[in-house]
């Protein structure tokens, strides 16, 4: 008999905690800006105070992340190599998700030279890129600064000797309601990442239209070393035609420049801007004051790089020969 009692009383026990774990998952009570088991809430991230690229006072954790979808990486205005290269991949990926930036996911660019970095350098370097809304470029106190990039994984010792150019290049994606956090690469696909904040770190998913299958998904394709840097490197500011981004296209580039100066300018064009090459300035000036960014090119990636853009000229050369060719055809 007691062993019976013991059986029901576990069972109706059992019973009530089900109900429990059904209550809270229909969401019987308040939504907590990340579940009680997660360290990622308003007790982990320091509520620092920053100023907006309009001057506008915000508070880090009240009022860029709490119960949103965010994107945040560490720049300085005045980077020679990376930032201008992250800045323009970053675009690309506000393309990709267009309306919903500033709406579902919010991007925040943190400059971690705040002595040079006003709110009006912030603007101006923000508008050379013509960044969209629902990005927000901000400065602060040069300590607050340091203890958040600790914070969220994004610090790098710097050396006295490097200034402010040794940082953590980066990026960190995540949903402060649900508590995930990916470190990523500003470099990676900007189709990936588009979908990353777009998609899957979004509480509530949206439902894809027309869903496809995994039998229907193409194939990655085998991409040579040049068609890996043009697409992780290049492409946030130039097209391979004649269309032109934030700088220009680059059809016919490797018969237009001379191979000893387009090697040099893709792997120095920082030096190259600084003594005063003619073609490196005119490109600067024409391309609004944008300097081509140092992208500690090898010899090697160079090279394969100058084979990649010659080899895509060919390829556009052979495609208009069968065109012709196959209308000519038609007409006989």
């Amino acid at each position: 008999m007691k062993m019976q009692h013991a059986v029901e009383y576990l069972r109706r026990t059992a019973i009530l905690l089900l109900f429990a774990c059904i209550a809270s998952i229909l969401g019987s009570g308040p939504v907590v800006a990340a579940p009680a088991s997660s360290r990622w809430g308003g007790d982990y991230f320091p509520n620092i105070s920053l100023v907006t690229q309009d001057g506008k006072t915000v508070r880090f954790y009240d009022d860029l992340i709490k119960d949103k979808v965010v994107a945040i990486n560490f720049i300085f205005t005045h980077c020679p190599d990376a930032c201008p290269a992250e800045t323009a991949s970053m675009r690309q990926v506000q393309k990709a998700l267009g309306e919903r930036v500033g709406r579902d996911v919010f991007f925040y660019s943190i400059t971690i030279d705040p002595e040079h970095d006003t709110p009006a350098v912030l603007k101006e370097y923000s508008g050379r890129f013509r960044v969209g809304p629902g990005w927000t470029f901000l400065t602060g106190n040069k300590a607050d600064i340091t203890l958040l990039r600790k914070k969220l994984g994004l610090y790098s010792e710097e050396r006295p000797d490097e200034k402010a150019k040794n940082h953590n290049i980066s990026l960190i994606v995540g949903n402060e309601a649900t508590g995930k956090w990916i470190k990523r690469s500003p470099f990676d696909e900007p189709k990936v990442l588009a979908r990353l904040l777009g998609y899957s770190l979004q509480r509530m998913p949206v439902a894809k239209s027309n869903p496809t299958s995994y039998a229907e998904a193409p194939r990655l394709p085998n991409m040579s070393l040049g068609e890996d840097l043009y697409r992780s490197r290049c492409d946030g500011c130039h097209s391979l035609g004649t269309e032109e981004g934030l700088g220009p296209g680059l059809a016919g580039v490797t018969k237009m420049r001379d191979r000893v100066w387009l090697a040099r300018w893709l792997k120095t064009p920082d030096q190259m801007l600084a003594e005063k090459d003619p073609i490196a300035t005119q490109l600067f000036e024409r391309y609004n004051r944008l300097p081509m960014p140092n992208l500690r090119l090898s010899d090697a990636d160079v090279d394969a790089l100058i084979t990649y853009m010659a080899d895509s000229d060919s390829a556009k050369h052979v495609g208009n020969a069968i065109t012709v060719t196959g209308k000519r055809g038609a007409g006989n």
